[in-house]
């Protein structure tokens, strides 16, 4: 298997492994701000005993570990803003939302990376927002979920965008183990502030909810990441980012299962989302025909 492909692999499988994660989400009672500290929290823990054990540790200037805690906040914002996207609205509302990011990523590319805007990756972009927006349009009692979605989805796109250039210089496991930490810390002083303004407990998660949190840090956090960030050393952010959007698609059909939230939804959920799958396909089929 040539190194684009196994980077490709590993792309789909972390984004399979994104897509548990929102219907992980939606079985915590914990809302999404607790839920995230906590998924920060046990990441932390679990990264920081394999750097422990890990043989001829990798060194980074002080600058670089700035740089790492400052995009793992853009992560826990992200991750805050996607499942509170879900309590809002539903597991395929917040899921679909991402799908957006490709439109994020294609607007910011030339200011990461100096290049012109691809008319082709913006107009395949546009196909995926149409499908949002036709959902948005007619299902508007999830409005809310839908624009705390997009937001969630902008920093998606900026944290790729910041990532792609970190990969090219430190490991993997050195960039999860900072941008963890940096996010955890970040939201703990955020819950101790609040809580100590409002006079309330930091709520603990229930025997079963620290169950899910456990797959959803080790499985869909610590492995996943570190899939995505190998595959970012051959892959493009605007590759990476579309196929993202196939994280719905697992998640979605899980959450159809698990929850039956295909009684939820309404006509316009399925032209959407048909939208969406087309800009996928055509965007893999690019890829696939000119690997670069």
């Amino acid at each position: 298997m040539s190194t684009f492909k196994k980077s490709l692999f590993q792309l789909h499988l972390f984004v399979f492994l994104a897509g548990l994660t929102g219907p992980l989400g939606n079985l915590i009672q914990l809302n999404g701000l607790n839920l995230v500290l906590y998924r920060m929290l046990i990441t932390s823990m679990v990264l920081l005993v394999i750097y422990f054990f890990t043989k001829n540790k990798p060194t980074i200037n002080t600058s670089s570990k700035w740089k790492l805690i400052g995009v793992g906040i853009i992560i826990a914002i992200h991750w805050v803003l996607f499942y509170t996207s879900i309590k809002l609205s539903n597991v395929s509302i917040g899921l679909v939302c991402l799908s957006s990011v490709g439109v994020f990523t294609v607007l910011m590319d030339p200011f990461f990376t100096k290049r012109q805007i691809q008319w082709k990756e913006l107009f395949i972009s546009f196909i995926s927002l149409m499908g949002i927006l036709c959902i948005f349009q007619f299902d508007t009692k999830y409005r809310l979920g839908i624009s705390v979605g997009l937001l969630s989805s902008l920093m998606v796109a900026l944290f790729t965008q910041l990532n792609k250039r970190l990969t090219a210089n430190i490991a993997p496991q050195t960039i999860q183990t900072f941008q963890m930490i940096g996010g955890f810390s970040f939201l703990a002083l955020l819950v101790f502030i609040i809580s100590f303004f409002t006079h309330t407990n930091i709520p603990l998660p229930t025997y079963s909810d620290w169950g899910w949190l456990l797959i959803l840090a080790i499985a869909c956090t610590v492995w996943s990441n570190f899939l995505m960030l190998s595959s970012l050393k051959y892959v493009s952010p605007f590759t990476m980012n579309v196929t993202l959007n196939l994280e719905p698609v697992y998640g979605i059909l899980i959450s159809f299962v698990v929850f039956q939230e295909h009684k939820q939804l309404g006509f316009s959920f399925y032209i959407g989302f048909l939208l969406i799958a087309v800009s996928v396909l055509i965007q893999m089929f690019r890829v696939l025909r000119t690997p670069k």
